[in-house]
């Protein structure tokens, strides 16, 4: 089996390896991709990424697949729709699903593309950082809200 095409980006919060799967983004990595193959919806996740970081893009325009359980995407969904620079609590979210808050926080936990469906936009009661599972967890969450000015530097 072939592995979908992926193609990393040196960003500011380390290495990020986009993935590509019939047309659509299925998974951001941090880290460095093993293999390196540039297509055209590669190339435009990469460019998107650097104007993402250097403070000229706010809203991703990609097409996304990612592969979770119906709650997983409904959840997902949500986070999509959180504002750049904005914040929502896992509560907020949870009570829109008429779920629990740990639900909401293991389908975060599961977001097979951060950044791009900004999981780090969900803090914990009372804006408590709660958890990330990308690069070095709570500080890459914290540099992600600090390049969206969601909190102070």
């Amino acid at each position: 089996m072939t592995p979908a095409p992926q193609l990393s980006y040196p960003s500011p919060v380390g290495d990020l390896t986009v993935s590509e799967d019939d047309g659509a983004i299925v998974a951001l990595d941090f880290g460095r991709g093993m293999t390196q193959t540039r297509t055209a919806l590669l190339d435009e996740a990469v460019a998107q990424l650097a104007a993402y970081f250097d403070g000229s893009l706010s809203d991703f325009d990609l097409p996304l697949n990612p592969q979770g359980t119906d709650f997983q995407k409904k959840v997902w969904d949500l986070m999509r729709a959180i504002p750049y620079g904005g914040t929502r609590a896992y509560a907020d979210l949870a009570r829109d699903l008429n779920s629990a808050a740990r639900a909401v926080g293991s389908a975060c936990d599961a977001n097979p593309i951060p950044v791009i469906i900004p999981c780090h936009r969900v803090l914990a009661a009372g804006g408590k950082m709660g958890g990330f599972s990308g690069g070095d967890g709570i500080p890459t969450k914290v540099a992600l809200l600090r390049l969206e000015g969601a909190i102070a530097l």
